[in-house]
């Protein structure tokens, strides 16, 4: 009877043991459980993927451990995308589990991106745009290269049902417009005044000074409009990650080894 407690309990124990080696649900994109990336390098990386997921609602989310334990790597990732919620309700998550340990990398998708994101081309960015740099030792740069590519294959393929970074408008342009074909028109008129007859054209300072305000006023129009891409920094506009939203996970996807 003793032995058979014992067993039982080792049994409960060790099954308790291989649950907890799923990291809690986290309120970021990137996360690194082994401190391989500087503080720099997940920022830059984090930055581009939430103004990513701002834009698109694709949501792509990596996980860097030690190991995966007795996992498969490809199972271990996709149920590690399902317990984190990863992706929105149209299912457009991505899974990164790097087991730095294991020299193991698996990329699984969400129902939602299987389409933009089928099987053959994450077996192609792991081979081609991650591998080389893990191989070397560069993981930052590898899953820079990465998400770099996802990124490309999976643009326009969806857009943010509220995205936090607002497009200006196009109609505000042609006030400006308006502005800069009055001030050429008034430097016209005073050109025209000290010259004498004839066509007026606009000439000497007469045409610098319309080159300068056009260019002025232009400027002031287009630093109006707040542009937004994927690389990193820190740029305005985007605020931080706002969370996990539920997607599903098929088992699309793809692992590779360095």
């Amino acid at each position: 009877m003793k032995k058979s407690i014992l067993l039982f309990l080792l049994v409960l124990f060790a099954g308790a043991g291989y649950a907890q080696e799923f990291p809690a649900k986290p309120n970021k994109l990137v996360n690194d459980y082994t401190g391989t990336l500087s503080a720099a390098q997940m920022q830059q990386l984090e930055n581009k993927l939430v103004a990513f997921d701002d834009s698109t609602s694709i949501q792509i989310a990596i996980a860097i451990v030690k190991s995966v334990g007795d996992y498969d790597i490809n199972e271990y990732t996709l149920e590690l995308g399902r317990k984190w919620g990863v992706g929105t309700k149209k299912n457009t998550g991505i899974m990164i589990v790097v087991g730095l340990g294991d020299r193991k990398i698996s990329m699984q998708t969400g129902y939602g991106l299987e389409g933009a994101l089928p099987d053959v081309y994450t077996k192609r960015i792991i081979e081609n745009d991650i591998k080389p740099y893990f191989k070397s030792g560069d993981y930052y740069g590898g899953l820079e290269s990465g998400t770099n590519a996802i990124i490309s294959y999976t643009k326009g393929e969806y857009k943010s049902d509220k995205p936090k970074n607002a497009v200006r408008d196009k109609t505000s342009a042609i006030p400006i417009i308006i502005i800069i074909v009055v001030v050429i028109i008034l430097i016209i008129r005073k050109g025209g005044g000290k010259g004498g007859g004839g066509s007026q054209v606009i000439g000497g300072r007469g045409a610098s000074d319309a080159l300068f305000w056009g260019m002025l006023l232009g400027g002031l129009s287009g630093g109006r409009s707040g542009g937004s891409g994927f690389g990193g920094g820190s740029g305005g506009g985007g605020g931080g990650f706002g969370g996990f939203g539920g997607g599903s996970f098929g088992g699309g996807g793809s692992s590779g080894s360095w």
